[in-house]
């Protein structure tokens, strides 16, 4: 007889503060992507869409969306962390993009647990703050988050 089972993310009681959880694969970023990343989005920015405008700027080139970095940075961290575990994202802050993504750049991202604590308004909740880190190929930081976050605990998960 098989038994089942079934991928998730860590619960509020599985997480330990300083950890770097590296996240794998990483995503390569191809023109496709963001093209239509950016179309959905409605950002007609040509430093995104138009390569004879992007040439003449200062990188040279398109760059991808910093959105659509920030949202595959996040996303990563998806199945080994958040799969099933999350109440709800509370916020981000000290979002930074210290080096741009270009088409055909693959992106690794990586997260930290920096702070938890129980929620005092939320019995079998915790609020846990996130340190997200997006590199390219290359081991250039391309993108910093961080990310607070209402979790469940173990026990009160549905």
């Amino acid at each position: 007889m098989t038994s089942d089972v079934v991928q998730r993310g860590l619960f509020y009681e599985e997480l330990a503060l300083d950890v770097r959880y590296v996240h794998r694969p990483g995503r390569t970023l191809t023109e496709a992507d963001n093209v239509l990343f950016s179309t959905l989005t409605m950002n007609p920015q040509a430093l995104h869409l138009d390569a004879a405008f992007a040439s003449s700027q200062p990188f040279g080139a398109r760059l991808v969306n910093s959105l659509m970095t920030l949202s595959v940075l996040v996303g990563s961290s998806v199945a080994q962390l958040t799969q099933g575990t999350i109440v709800a994202n509370l916020g981000f802050t000290n979002v930074r993009f210290p080096h741009p993504l270009f088409h055909g750049d693959t992106l690794y991202s990586s997260t930290v647990v920096t702070s938890k604590r129980l929620s005092s308004s939320r019995p079998g909740q915790g609020v846990v703050t996130l340190e997200h880190t997006g590199e390219n190929q290359d081991g250039v930081v391309v993108a910093t988050a961080t990310r607070s976050v209402l979790w469940w605990c173990q026990d009160a998960a549905r």
